[in-house]
């Protein structure tokens, strides 16, 4: 009989063959997840691959200060990305305090400290409700939000999930991964390529 740790393994590989590859289409939605989120009412994963989910919203004063972040509108797509960034760490800021996220640190390292904390999928899961609020209010003038990807697979690394955006005057992807650093802190924006190789910020790199 196998020993269970075996199991576990084999268990883990049978779900993971049960996934697309990297690039393929988001496999981690969840149904209770708000596809069409507004400021008002958007849902927030918590405590490692959505084990946790909240339904809440800004307030109009909130919001006003993530349109400000967009005024005026970027002239051009890479002034368009990091005004993105600011405006996910901005967001994180808010729901941090609305959900006692507040305290997540960087990677999964609050899964040790304490409750509340957040993985990956749940990081590209809420920035891509973030994203997907700024592009329905019209803020985003050279991006269109696109499915989550992910690298690794095992094969090459642990399997690491991002939101992604599209640059549509150059058709690049760029990664918008915000599960690198503190809640609140600004995302790293890079394309998806990039990203994909295993990029690592440089002060954190393994």
């Amino acid at each position: 009989m196998a020993a269970p740790a075996s199991i576990r393994r084999l268990a883990l590989l049978a779900a993971l063959a049960a996934f697309s590859p990297p690039g393929a289409a988001d496999v981690f939605n969840r149904e209770d997840v708000i596809l069409d989120p507004r400021y008002e009412r958007f849902s927030v994963c918590y405590n490692g691959s959505c084990q946790e989910l909240a339904v809440t919203g800004v307030n109009l004063l909130q919001w006003q200060q993530i349109r400000a972040v967009f005024s005026p509108p970027a002239l051009e797509p890479e002034t368009e990305r990091r005004r993105i960034a600011q405006a996910v760490a901005l967001m994180e800021q808010f729901v941090g305090a609305l959900t006692d996220t507040a305290h997540d640190l960087s990677r999964n390292d609050a899964g040790v400290a304490g409750e509340n904390w957040m993985d990956c999928i749940d990081e590209s899961t809420n920035t891509t409700s973030y994203l997907k609020m700024f592009a329905a209010a019209g803020l985003l003038r050279w991006h269109t939000v696109e499915d989550r990807q992910t690298r690794g697979w095992f094969l090459f690394g642990y399997p690491h999930t991002s939101a992604v955006v599209r640059d549509t005057q150059s058709g690049r992807l760029y990664a918008v991964d915000s599960w690198f650093y503190r809640n609140g802190e600004a995302p790293v924006v890079l394309p998806v390529e990039v990203w994909r190789n295993g990029w690592q910020p440089p002060e954190r790199s393994r």
